[in-house]
């Protein structure tokens, strides 16, 4: 089983690190891709070394997609737009989606929230309504294939979420 992270510089530590440690943990294999394949820095510091560019990610390798939030969905949306090419690819391969906080972004920008329910950080409930979401208020919501969650403290809920979801 292999799972892919997505994230650039200013990604949220904790939403990155905690789902990498979790995964590999639980034996599952975890490539992370960056814009440029590079080195990438989290808000607070810490660097992970990029095992490939988002353009050459292949959806067929995969179960599983990461979104950790952070400044991170924003700025893969301006550096990255193919980012939003291989969400929608993910979901429409009904793959597994799990994005927390602002990693929400990219569900928007790929337009596959609609009719479905899912949380976010507080700042972006809007723009996951507008996207045609029903917002939920709790840790951690689950609709078909994706997954969400609102915040770093949540990070112990949604990868309970994920890695139970794997298994079914």
């Amino acid at each position: 089983m292999k799972a892919l992270i997505i994230a650039t510089n200013k990604f949220e530590d904790s939403e990155l690190f905690y789902p990498y440690y979790r995964l590999k943990e639980a034996e599952i294999e975890v490539d992370v891709a960056s814009p440029k394949g590079q080195t990438i820095s989290g808000k607070h510091g810490i660097e992970i070394e990029s095992d490939l560019k988002i353009g050459n990610a292949v959806v067929e390798d995969y179960e599983l997609l990461v979104i950790p939030g952070g400044r991170s969905p924003e700025h893969l949306r301006l550096e990255a737009p193919e980012v939003i090419e291989l969400v929608k690819k993910f979901d429409a391969s009904d793959k597994l989606i799990a994005a927390i906080c602002h990693g929400a972004q990219l569900l928007i920008s790929a337009n596959i929230l609609e009719n479905r329910k899912a949380t976010c950080y507080w700042s972006i409930r809007d723009d996951l309504e507008n996207a045609g979401a029903e917002f939920v208020d709790q840790s951690v919501v689950v609709d078909e294939n994706i997954i969400t969650a609102r915040h770093p403290p949540d990070n112990p809920d949604f990868m309970r979420k994920v890695l139970g979801k794997l298994k079914d």
